[in-house]
C-alpha cells in the first residue's frame, strides 16, 4: 500500500514509519523538520509538510491507500482537534481510502458512562493534553467526510518495549489484565495500526489496544 504518515518524528510515529516498511508498504512521511528524521529506505520519501497548510502535502496525499496520524501539541493542545478536522478535509479531498488516527486513552470507559479521566486517579498534569485528544474523537464521530476513519486509542500505559506480536482488540472500553493494569507496548501499538490500515476492519470506530 501506498501510506502517508504524518508526525514519523515523534516517539510514537517512528515506531509506525519502522513497521510499515517492515511490513514492504510505501511510505511517505510528512514532517516539519526533514532533518529530525534519521530514518532511510528505498521504500520511504521525506516531505516537508505541515498538517495546517495542506497545499504543503497536496502532492503527497494524491494517490495514496491510506494515512496514518500520530500527532501533538504541547504548546498548543487546542490545535489537536483542528488538526483532525484539517486532514479529514485534505485526505477526502485527495480521495484518500483509510485513515488512522493515533488518539488518547482518556476517553475509554472504566465503567459504564464513566471515563478514564473521570478517575481521581488520573494525573492533572495529563488532563489538557487529554482532553485535547477527546475534542479530537468528537470530531472523527461528527464528521461526514468519505473517509474511512478509525480513531486508535491506546492501552492506558504505552511505553518502549519489546514487540510480543499478540494483544487484545477492544472498542469503547478500556482493557484491563488480570492485575487491573492496562498497558502495551509502543512496538505492539504500531503492528495494531498497521493491522487496522491493511484489514480495513475498524472504519469510523474507535479501538483500542492492550495486553
Amino acid at each position: 500500500m501506498k501510506i502517508v504518515l504524518f508526525g514519523a518524528t515523534g516517539n510514537i510515529g517512528r515506531v509506525i514509519l519502522d513497521e510499515a516498511l517492515d511490513r514492504g508498504h510505501q511510505v511517505t512521511a510528512v514532517v516539519r523538520d526533514p532533518a529530525k528524521l534519521a530514518t532511510t529506505h528505498a521504500a520511504l520519501t521525506v516531505v516537508q509538510g505541515d498538517v495546517g497548510q495542506p497545499a504543503s502535502y497536496a502532492t503527497a496525499v494524491a494517490g495514496a491507500d491510506a494515512a496514518i496520524a500520530s500527532l501533538s501539541d504541547h504548546a498548543d493542545p487546542a490545535n489537536v482537534p483542528r488538526q483532525a478536522t484539517q486532514l479529514l478535509d485534505a485526505l477526502s479531498k485527495a480521495g484518500v481510502r483509510r485513515f488512522a488516527w493515533v488518539g488518547g486513552a482518556a476517553s475509554l470507559e472504566t465503567a459504564p458512562g464513566v471515563r478514564l479521566i473521570d478517575s481521581p486517579d488520573f494525573p492533572e498534569a495529563w488532563k489538557t493534553g487529554a482532553k485535547a485528544q477527546i475534542a479530537a474523537l468528537d470530531v472523527f464521530r461528527a464528521s461526514k467526510a468519505p473517509i474511512d476513519w478509525t480513531y486508535i486509542s491506546p492501552a492506558a500505559e504505552i511505553a518502549p518495549g519489546e514487540r510480543k506480536g499478540s494483544f487484545r482488540v477492544g472498542g469503547e472500553q478500556l482493557l484491563v489484565d488480570a492485575e487491573g493494569h492496562s498497558r502495551i507496548s509502543i512496538a505492539d501499538f504500531a503492528m495494531g495500526v498497521l493491522d487496522r490500515i491493511e484489514k480495513g476492519d475498524a472504519a469510523k470506530k474507535r479501538v483500542t489496544f492492550a495486553y
